[in-house]
């Protein structure tokens, strides 16, 4: 029996032979000599889309007009025999762009989208029985997405809760003369310390379209700046995912720390040809025309100028779409805020010089802007994790209605849709985010907008923690009501009470509204 050095001895030299094993070895793992190696670059978009099929369900990434897979889209259209498509998406684009040209060629037979937006094709559709429209909040929506492509069939929001999206009463489709055919289904609701939270469902996708700045031939993507937005959620969910690429390049070209989505969740790369475009170009603009902007209405600035009061050093903040935007123009220099847009940025800047514009940074209301000195950029999922876990301190929205306990309606008016973009999401948490209404204190005809209770369908219920109007400032308690704490100059306590439905104490301490 040969013993164990000896055994050692034969097996140590082996190491050095080369047999037939040891070179299939070598062929199989060498890097510069591979027979077969991955590569999941196709030549073609009519290529990529081979595998789509009618009646599936589509996720497509963008928001707005940034980071959508366009040329993926196109090939779509040009191939009619794909029809009864369920698409998700965050919007559908505009007319004439995005999945609107689907909606246009009927290859789209259900929505679920966050918002309408100003796509009146969409809006009409939906409204006419045309099309089914599953209206879901942004922040849900991502996360859905997430959940789909982690196997987690389901989860609780806070989001949404007493509103229609929780109650069912969210109309899904219409009759063609615009009576509702079908509704939404109830949600369960469950508490958890203390709070009531809805459970949604997980979107699973048949197939993934996403735009990427760049892809490897292993699949690897890497995003530029707010076009990450769903397009990662997006790609890690669908059975398949296919991406178009503005730049393919070598293994090794993307840094290994730079990759938002491995390689193992891609089936396709496509080269992507379909011209960048940009939904809503604003430029800098001086100080002297900022302040010109505000005070072309004499309310208006007063208002600005007074919820920019509101802001703390070092606080994180969100700010809504038209009067809000113009807030941090009157925060003094030494007050340094951290503004993050929903769609994905945290150090949100100022907008662009002319010339300057890139479509792939935008805000929240799809304009162009810029990254302050600091700024990170992630997905939407992880925008609204920072939202839903309490972490942004302050959000200022606009309104239609407020209640006298603080319920908001900003997301609907009679015949027109809009959707709910990521409002319930960002007051999903008074306790953690202190949101600040900022409007006008009365409608065109001159109706109130603060009343006992809301008459259009809710953003969320007991949510509002301060009121600032061109007449008046409100504090909401949330079961005691509503307490005037400020007046505009020349405003008379007993103006305001004409103008106001929802009844309100007068604050002892009651001043002059800060300017």
């Amino acid at each position: 029996m040969p013993s164990a050095a000896a055994s050692f001895l034969r097996t140590a030299g082996n190491y050095g032979k080369v047999t037939p094993q040891s070179r299939h070895l070598a062929r199989t793992f060498a890097s510069s000599a591979r027979r077969c190696r991955i590569n999941k670059v196709v030549s073609s978009p009519e290529e990529a889309i081979a595998g789509l099929q009618s009646n599936n369900t589509l996720l497509c990434g963008g928001f707005g007009l940034c980071g959508v897979p366009d040329t993926l889209i196109n090939a779509v259209k040009n191939k009619p025999s794909i029809t009864g498509l369920t698409a998700v998406s965050n919007n559908a684009g505009i007319v004439g762009s995005g999945l609107g040209l689907l909606l246009a060629s009927k290859q789209i037979k259900k929505m679920v989208a966050s918002y309408v937006g100003e796509n009146k094709v969409f809006e009409a559709m939906y409204l006419n029985g045309e099309i089914e429209l599953e209206l879901t909040p942004q922040g849900t929506l991502a996360e859905r997405c997430r959940s789909g492509g982690a196997g987690i069939p389901a989860f609780y929001t806070p989001a949404a809760f007493g509103t229609v999206v929780q109650t069912g009463e969210l109309p899904l489709r219409h009759n063609a003369d615009g009576t509702v055919a079908a509704y939404s289904p109830p949600r369960d609701v469950k508490v958890f310390g203390g709070k009531s939270y809805v459970m949604e469902e997980a979107i699973q996708g048949d197939v993934a379209f996403i735009k990427a700045h760049k892809a490897d031939r292993l699949g690897n993507l890497f995003f530029r700046n707010t076009a990450n937005n769903f397009n990662g959620a997006m790609a890690r969910n669908a059975k398949i995912t296919i991406v178009e690429a503005e730049h393919i390049v070598e293994p090794g070209e993307i840094d290994p720390a730079s990759v938002h989505v491995p390689g193992i969740y891609v089936d396709h790369v496509v080269q992507s040809t379909s011209e960048k475009r940009i939904e809503k170009v604003v430029n800098a603009k001086t100080p002297e025309e900022i302040q010109a902007a505000a005070t072309k209405s004499s309310s208006r600035e007063r208002i600005v100028r007074r919820a920019a009061k509101e802001f703390k050093n070092g606080m994180y903040a969100n700010l809504g779409i038209g009067m809000p935007m113009l807030a941090p123009s009157f925060v003094p220099k030494e007050v340094e805020v951290m503004l993050q847009s929903e769609n994905g940025i945290l150090g949100l800047g100022p907008y662009p010089e002319k010339g300057q514009e890139d479509a792939d940074t935008i805000n929240a209301g799809k304009e162009t802007v810029t990254l302050g000195v600091g700024a990170s950029v992630f997905g939407s999922e992880e925008s609204f994790g920072m939202i839903r876990g309490g972490k942004i301190g302050l959000t200022i929205l606009g309104a239609m209605q407020v209640s006298a306990n603080g319920d908001l309606a900003n997301w609907m008016l009679p015949g027109k849709i809009k959707g709910f973009g990521g409002a319930m999401d960002l007051v999903s948490r008074p306790d953690k985010t202190k949101v600040v209404v900022t409007m006008e204190h009365t409608d065109k005809k001159g109706r109130p907008k603060i009343l006992k209770q809301c008459e259009f369908p809710l953003t969320g219920r007991a949510c509002v923690s301060l009121i600032i109007t061109e007449l008046a400032v409100f504090e909401v308690d949330f079961t005691k009501g509503l307490t005037l704490i400020e007046h505009a100059e020349g405003v008379t306590v007993e103006e305001i009470q004409s103008k106001t439905e929802a009844p309100f104490v007068i604050s002892d301490a009651l001043k002059v509204m800060q300017q």
